[in-house]
């Protein structure tokens, strides 16, 4: 059944329902029986590492990084529970209503696979004290689920040497659990972090901000940051906006062997998770579910990641990636469609009107 409907959001145009997966397969299975598999279990991260776990061991590798990020699948017209619920939404300003899901996602040479997810379960509720308003929160942090993640991928003795995140994920908690657990991190930090040049200047309380420091375009400038036992490397980067705008990345690496061009050539691998995020939503039909409940809201999320999974499998095999692959299935349904078209203006006599 998992097959089947993965199958399903890999080829589905639209919405992904079990009446369209049923007729789909001249309803040899009924609807009833896919629903009930949605609403059967719990499905979640461990079960799809038990999937991706093979090839996994297959392709993994020392050089591999694990790339963490969040993405919200907005769902404006499905009632709120636990997981549909209101998040701010960073890339936009504002607060939208859907599902949150921070994904831990492996990446070398080979292949990118999501290994580890968690949907944000926002259980608490509580009166905002500015507004008067009912509100939800989580019992836990997305860093403290990022930790929890890593722990996990360390369990599962995943080969990877660095760390990739945005600057949500650069505090130093995180930072220092990073190097405790004797792996490298490149991460995102933002300008008005507390920074001082040398080891004295940390001991005597001598810290600037970080955008306030001279650093070359370019090269790289070891640091300590405030709260943070290790030294690390900061590189700066300008890149221009769509609006013809200018703008600055800094980003903190562990390793402080490393040259600006390969602390930046690393980061560049964290553009996979972008891949991903737009995958899921245009390819294994994400957001395209008219699921009602926490399970099969939950199990359906968990489906849509799978379904990247066997893309990328394809991908691996073809050489067309998840668009050109969903484009040459969709070219065959096209196909289909016009010649059931033209047998039935045949049949009917389409045009004929005497």
């Amino acid at each position: 059944m998992l097959d089947l409907y993965t199958d399903h959001l890999m080829a589905c145009p639209k919405y992904a329902t079990a009446t369209g997966l049923s007729a789909t397969l001249d309803n040899k299975i009924s609807h009833d029986k896919i629903t009930r598999f949605l609403a059967s279990d719990d499905f979640g991260s461990k079960q799809l590492w038990m999937l991706v776990k093979p090839t996994i061991r297959k392709i993994e590798s020392e050089d591999g990084v694990i790339i963490f990020d969040d993405t919200i699948s907005e769902k404006p017209y499905t009632d709120e529970n636990k997981i549909i619920c209101w998040h701010f939404d960073h890339s936009k300003g504002r607060n939208v209503k859907g599902i949150n899901m921070l994904t831990g996602l492996y990446h070398n040479d080979n292949a990118t696979i999501p290994i580890s997810y968690n949907i944000i379960e926002k259980t608490i509720e509580f009166t905002d004290t500015k507004t008067g308003k009912l509100k939800r929160k989580s019992e836990k942090t997305k860093n403290e689920l990022f930790r929890e993640m890593i722990e996990t991928s360390l369990r599962n003795t995943i080969q990877f040497k660095y760390v990739l995140a945005d600057t949500w994920f650069c505090s130093s908690e995180n930072i220092e659990f990073i190097k405790e657990h004797n792996k490298e991190f490149i991460m995102g930090i933002k300008a008005n972090r507390l920074t001082a040049l040398s080891e004295q200047d940390k001991k005597e309380g001598k810290f600037l901000h970080l955008g306030d420091i001279t650093i070359e375009e370019n090269t790289a400038r070891k640091v300590y940051l405030k709260g943070v036992k290790v030294p690390v490397l900061i590189t700066k980067q300008i890149f221009t906006n769509k609006d013809g705008s200018t703008g600055i990345l800094y980003l903190a690496c562990s390793n402080l062997d490393l040259e600006a061009s390969e602390v930046n050539h690393i980061y560049q691998k964290r553009w996979k998770v972008e891949e991903y995020h737009k995958s899921i939503k245009s390819n294994t039909a994400l957001e395209k579910s008219p699921t009602k409940i926490v399970r099969t809201q939950s199990n359906h999320v968990f489906a849509s990641l799978y379904a990247f999974f066997k893309f990328e499998c394809l991908r691996i095999k073809t050489n067309l990636n998840h668009f050109a692959l969903k484009a040459k299935i969709y070219l065959k349904a096209a196909k289909a469609a016009f010649e059931e078209l033209q047998e039935l203006k045949l049949i009917h006599k389409i045009g004929d009107f005497a």
